[in-house]
C-alpha cells in the first residue's frame, strides 16, 4: 500500500512572514518537498501585507488555480496566490482572513461546542491567530472538494498553536484529510524560562492548567493541547521539547522531527572569500560611525542573535560576558561585539544620516530606549565603547534582510564576516542560528538545554573546535 500523499499542504504564520526560526525551517527545505511533490506541494500563510506595499518574499501569480479561486470568492474565501520567492519558488495562498473578525464569537462557540476549546481568557493576539488557523482549514476543504476525488491522499501539516485551529476545523469538516502539527515550542515552556523559573530540572512539578492559568496564557495552552491530541500526527523538533510536550500538552510525540536547511545556498571557493571580506568591512566600517573608532582588520568579530526574548536567547548572559571581558586587564586583543535582534525601532539612527551625534551603540532608532533591557545591560556592564575599552558593542535593533537602511546585508551576508557567534539560550527547542553559523565556518556556542545543542552532546562525544555546548 502506497501511503504517501499526493498532496502536502503546510501552514505557518511565518510563510512569506519572516518572524523567527519557524521561517527558516519551512524555506530551507522547500526546495527539498518541491522535489518530491512539484506543485502538490502548496504552502499557506498569512496575507499581512495586503495592499500596503509590495512583499518581498510574495511573486503573486493570478493565474494559479484561477478557476477555484473564483469558486471561493463565491464562498467569501479571500486568497492570494503565487510563489515564495526563495530557492524551489514552492506555491502558496496568502490568507485576507479580516472579514472573520464578526464572525469571531460565532467561530468560537463552535470551537467550544465541538473540542471544548476554551477561549474565554483569549485576547487579541489568541483571536487573531485562531480566525487564521480556521481559515486555513476553510481553504485547504475547499481546494480539495474542488479539484480531488475523495479518495485521493492529502496530508495537512500546522505549525504552532497559532494554526491549531485549522487541525480542528479539518477533523470536524473534512475528517477525511490527515493532519500533522508540529510544535516549535510550547506555550507555557516559552512562559516558565521567559520568567526565569527552572523548567526541566522542575518539569515534574507544573500543572498545566494552574501554570496557565497563572502566566495568564489559558486560551493558548487550550488551543495548543487540543491541536497536539487532536491531530492524527503529533512532532516536536527535540528530544527536550518533548519532555516538555509530555508533561505540559499530556502527550508523547509520535515524532521527534529534528530541524536542518539546505545547504546550497552556503557560498564556496573565492565567493566565500569575497562575501566574508566585504561583511568584515561592513562590520568595522558600521561601528566606526557609531563609535568614531577606526577598527583594525584583526578585530575579533563576534555576534549574537535571534527574536528578542531577553533571557530566552540568553542575551543577558552574553551582554555580562562581554563586560567581564571588558574588565580583564589581561585580553590584548581587541573585541567587536554585534546583537542582531529586531527590535521597536522607527529607522537608521541619525548618525547615519549626518544629522546627529554618535550615539555610543545602536544603528537604528528605538522608540523605546530607555525600557530596552539590552540597552540597560550595556550600560550595567560598563560597556561605554569608549576608545580605551577592548571590548566594543553595536545593538542592531532591525531585520538584517538587505535593505535596513544601515547593514544593507542580509543576516547570512553578514554572519559569514564574524570570527565567533554565541547562544547562550536559556529556552531553545532547536536553535538554528548555532547551526547556520557551523554551516558559514563559523564556531558556535549553544547550551545543553537548546534542542540542538542537546543533539550535538547526544550525538558527538569529542571535542571540536567548531561547537561547544556549555551547561545553564
Amino acid at each position: 500500500m502506497n501511503n504517501k500523499p499526493e498532496y502536502i499542504f503546510e501552514t505557518s504564520w511565518e510563510i512569506c512572514n519572516k518572524i523567527g526560526g519557524i521561517y527558516t525551517v519551512l524555506s530551507t527545505k522547500a526546495k527539498s518537498v518541491v522535489d518530491k511533490y512539484n506543485d502538490n506541494y502548496i504552502l499557506i500563510g498569512p496575507d499581512v501585507w495586503k495592499e500596503t506595499r509590495q512583499n518581498p518574499d510574495f511573486l503573486e501569480d493570478t493565474s494559479l488555480f484561477a478557476d477555484w479561486k473564483e469558486k471561493a470568492a463565491k464562498e467569501g474565501l479571500r486568497v492570494k496566490t503565487g510563489r515564495w520567492n526563495i530557492t524551489g519558488k514552492p506555491i502558496v495562498i496568502l490568507l485576507d482572513f479580516s472579514y472573520l473578525f464578526e464572525q469571531k464569537d460565532e467561530i468560537l462557540g463552535k470551537l467550544w461546542e465541538t473540542h471544548k476549546l476554551d477561549s474565554i481568557h483569549g485576547g487579541w493576539d489568541y483571536f487573531e491567530s485562531v480566525l487564521f488557523g480556521y481559515n486555513a482549514g476553510e481553504v485547504i476543504k475547499s481546494f480539495t472538494e474542488f479539484y480531488l476525488e475523495p479518495q485521493q491522499q492529502v496530508v495537512a501539516h500546522f505549525h504552532e498553536w497559532m494554526t491549531g485551529a485549522g487541525v480542528l476545523f479539518l477533523k470536524n469538516k473534512a475528517p477525511q484529510i490527515g493532519t500533522a502539527f508540529t510544535t516549535h515550542a510550547t506555550v507555557l515552556g516559552r512562559s516558565i524560562a521567559g520568567n526565569g523559573l527552572p523548567l526541566y530540572s522542575k518539569i515534574e512539578e507544573y500543572d498545566a492548567h494552574t501554570t496557565a492559568r497563572n502566566f495568564g496564557v489559558i486560551s493558548k495552552n487550550s488551543l495548543e493541547t487540543i491541536a497536539a491530541h487532536e491531530a492524527d500526527a503529533f512532532t516536536t523538533v527535540s528530544g527536550i521539547t518533548g519532555i516538555e510536550c509530555k508533561q505540559l500538552l499530556g502527550k508523547n510525540p509520535d515524532v521527534i522531527t529534528t530541524n536542518g536547511f539546505e545547504k546550497d545556498f552556503v557560498p564556496k571557493g573565492k565567493q566565500f572569500d569575497t562575501k566574508r571580506k566585504a561583511a568584515r568591512k561592513k562590520a568595522f566600517e558600521t561601528a566606526q560611525v557609531i563609535t568614531g573608532k577606526k577598527y583594525s582588520d584583526d578585530t575579533f568579530l563576534v555576534i549574537s542573535s535571534g527574536r528578542y526574548e531577553y533571557r530566552n536567547k540568553g542575551l543577558d548572559l552574553f551582554i555580562e560576558a562581554l563586560g567581564n571581558l571588558n574588565r580583564d586587564k589581561s585580553i590584548k586583543r581587541e573585541i567587536l561585539a554585534y546583537i542582531t535582534i529586531p527590535a521597536d525601532h522607527r529607522g537608521p539612527a541619525n548618525v547615519f544620516r549626518g544629522r546627529e551625534k554618535r550615539n555610543n551603540y545602536f544603528t537604528h532608532k528605538l522608540n523605546h530606549p530607555e525600557h530596552d533591557p539590552i540597552l540597560h545591560e550595556i550600560a550595567k556592564q560598563g560597556l561605554n565603547n569608549s576608545s580605551e575599552d577592548k571590548v566594543h558593542i553595536i545593538f542592531v535593533p532591525a531585520y538584517l534582510n538587505g535593505n535596513d537602511g544601515v547593514i544593507n546585508l542580509d543576516y547570512y551576508d553578514f554572519l559569514i564576516g564574524q570570527d565567533l557567534s554565541v547562544f547562550p539560550s536559556y529556552y531553545e527547542p532547536w536553535g538554528y542560528t548555532p547551526l547556520e553559523s557551523i554551516a558559514f565556518k563559523i564556531p558556535t556556542i549553544t547550551t545543553n538545554v537548546a534542542g540542538f545543542g542537546d543533539w550535538v552532546s547526544s550525538n558527538y562525544k569529542l571535542e571540536t573546535p567548531s561547537i561547544s555546548v556549555i551547561e545553564r
